[in-house]
């Protein structure tokens, strides 16, 4: 009589199984909603295609067009890295800076928190129309008040190409309080042990924020930094509110997102925009590792030992 063995799943093949079954749905949508069209728009990056014809093969026509024939895509580019280097370190200092106050025990410091984080909840188109009236040289509230109060006659912010992206990272501030809140979590993980310490030391305030508070947030104001990196060169819904689509003024505002957007949209290049794409995908990759790679030196973690 002929024994048949049975195979039988361990206890750990089972689990992989179940977990497998339990992620399937994220999965499929990844590999339909992200996966694929990331596929099919690096061959669309190869291609000429509008949209309504087929894709014609051109190879890496379109991104030799982008660096050496297209002198909007230069400019849209030092449009955004003139943004970022504005509004990045600012947004930083300033929600940093905020968290600091908003750490202190003093009462009602709940109540101060939490108007400084409504506005970061509200964002996108609201906040654009908002901002625009409030810079508007006709209707705007800001330039009476600088007019009045400082005898500083206000420029034409939004119409005025010299002034519209300082007026765009001014208004980057209205979100800082998303950050204020990450870094607030920061400040009360630090434990009070290493301020008592550095009392007993004889460590004033600015020493102790010094060689403990900024030590210990580095780990925080480098995930800021990295989302902050990436938030910048996605930029595009409060610059298109404003300037209608067109970058204006005199292309002032063309970010690189909405340059990208109008080739695809505008001009049905889809080919060239899709090559536009990976290149801004290969731009954030290589400062991203930068920004990682240099980590070593500045970003501190509890209980990590270096070698000196």
């Amino acid at each position: 009589m002929r024994q048949i063995r049975q195979s039988r799943l361990t206890l750990a093949q089972k689990e992989d199984l179940w977990a497998l079954f339990f992620i399937s749905p994220w999965l499929i949508g990844f590999l339909i909603f992200t996966a694929g069209p990331m596929i099919m728009s690096f061959y669309f990056s190869l291609t000429r295609y509008n949209i309504i014809d087929a894709p014609i093969w051109i190879g890496f026509d379109n991104y030799l067009r982008a660096f050496g024939r297209d002198a909007l895509f230069w400019h849209s580019l030092g449009v955004t890295l003139y943004y970022g280097s504005l509004a990045l370190p600012l947004g930083l200092v300033a929600g940093f800076s905020l968290s600091m106050l908003l750490n202190q025990r003093v009462p009602g410091v709940s109540v101060w928190r939490t108007i400084y984080f409504l506005p970061s909840v509200i964002a996108g188109v609201a906040v654009a129309i908002v901002w625009s009236l409030i810079f508007s040289p006709q209707v705007g509230i800001l330039n009476p008040f600088l007019e009045r109060t400082f005898g500083v006659k206000g420029p034409g912010w939004f119409t005025d190409p010299n002034w519209a992206i300082p007026g765009l990272v001014i208004m980057s501030l209205w979100g800082v309080g998303g950050g204020v809140i990450i870094y607030l979590a920061g400040l009360q993980g630090i434990p009070t042990t290493f301020y008592d310490a550095a009392k007993v030391d004889g460590a004033n305030a600015m020493q102790r924020f010094r060689y403990v508070t900024l030590p210990m947030m580095t780990p925080v104001i480098f995930y800021t930094l990295v989302l902050g990196l990436i938030g910048a060169f996605q930029y595009f819904t409060e610059v298109y509110v404003i300037s209608g689509g067109s970058g204006g003024p005199q292309r002032a505002t063309l970010f690189y997102n909405l340059y990208l957007y109008q080739n695809a949209f505008k001009f049905n290049e889809m080919g060239y925009a899709s090559a536009l794409a990976w290149v801004l995908f290969l731009i954030v990759l290589a400062l991203t590792l930068l920004i990682f790679r240099s980590s070593a030196l500045w970003v501190y973690y509890e209980g990590e030992v270096r070698k000196r």
